[in-house]
């Protein structure tokens, strides 16, 4: 059994965009900048944003957090997108997910510029995703294909199951995996709340992508020996034993799963650190124009 480490893979790969960003510079070239704009005080956002910033500095891109509070119009909120589509010193930008209930999330991703949308939730990305044309990629899924190419895991003739439909994760990555591509060309079933026999299903899979958000739902008895499991779960549960009071647990049942598999990804530092990296792998394509060119 082997544990795909994505912290060592993510700073791998850190280090490799440093470098090419040194280039850029030395060649007289512009720096890339990621902003991030972030509603209110959620403490997993408040997280998450924090560790893009930090991988900003580790990659040599520029960086700005925008903040407004958890009360801000969608009008005040859509208008400073509009301001950052039209910033020629902006790169890309993200809008940190979820936002308050009484903004409406579709219409905040549709309005960014899809040549600015490094997170790739734009439905010109997915859509253009869907069919194989150049696009930003969705950050997890991105990851998760990083993962697989970087371990040389095979998925040509494979047999993989999704478990989730989210349009972040679950859709995007099968879609992604059936295409004529490598990481790719496999057989994949996407399996959801109203799947009847899960259990089967999963048990005939050579590779399993959890990203249900139920923690443990992936039992050792659902899982053929060899298989390769992909873990994107980050669900916080309590942990008095913890000084944060929560751990982060994922949806496979980790302690009793890994013995069965060929790979494995832990929770935390797993897909996690992938996810981040695929954004910073976006940012630069953004600042090289190299996706959507004129």
């Amino acid at each position: 059994m082997t544990i795909i480490d994505g912290r060592l893979t993510s700073a791998q790969i850190k280090a490799e965009i440093a470098e090419q960003v040194k280039e850029i510079v030395a060649a007289g070239g512009t720096r890339p900048h990621l902003a991030a704009i972030l509603v209110g005080h959620d403490g997993g956002s408040e997280t998450y944003v924090a560790a893009k910033v930090k991988a900003c500095e580790e990659c040599g891109f520029r960086s700005s957090l925008i903040r407004f509070e958890d009360d801000v119009t969608t009008e005040r909120l859509l208008a400073e997108i509009e301001r950052l589509n039209a910033d020629p010193e902006v790169h890309g930008f993200i809008v940190q997910l979820p936002l308050p209930r009484h903004i409406p999330e579709q219409k905040v991703i549709e309005a960014i510029d899809p040549r600015k949308d490094v997170d790739g939730f734009h439905p010109v990305n997915v859509g253009r995703s869907s069919i194989g044309l150049p696009c930003f990629v969705s950050a997890t899924p991105a990851g998760i294909l990083t993962l697989l190419s970087r371990y040389g895991i095979v998925t040509k003739g494979k047999e993989v199951v999704v478990l989730g439909r989210s349009n972040i994760v679950g859709k995007p990555m099968a879609s992604l995996l059936m295409q004529k591509s490598d990481p790719g060309n496999a057989t994949v079933t996407v399996c959801h709340s109203a799947t009847v026999g899960i259990e089967e299903i999963c048990r005939r899979a050579d590779i399993i992508i959890a990203a249900l958000g139920c923690p443990g739902f992936v039992k050792e008895d659902m899982v053929k020996p060899g298989a390769v499991v992909i873990d994107v779960g980050t669900t916080r549960v309590p942990d008095a034993t913890r000084k944060s009071g929560f751990r982060l647990c994922g949806d496979v049942d980790y302690a009793n799963v890994a013995p069965k598999c060929s790979y494995i990804t832990p929770v935390p530092g797993g897909v996690g650190p992938m996810t981040i990296v695929s954004l910073m792998q976006n940012t630069l394509r953004a600042a090289r124009g190299d996706v959507y060119k004129d």
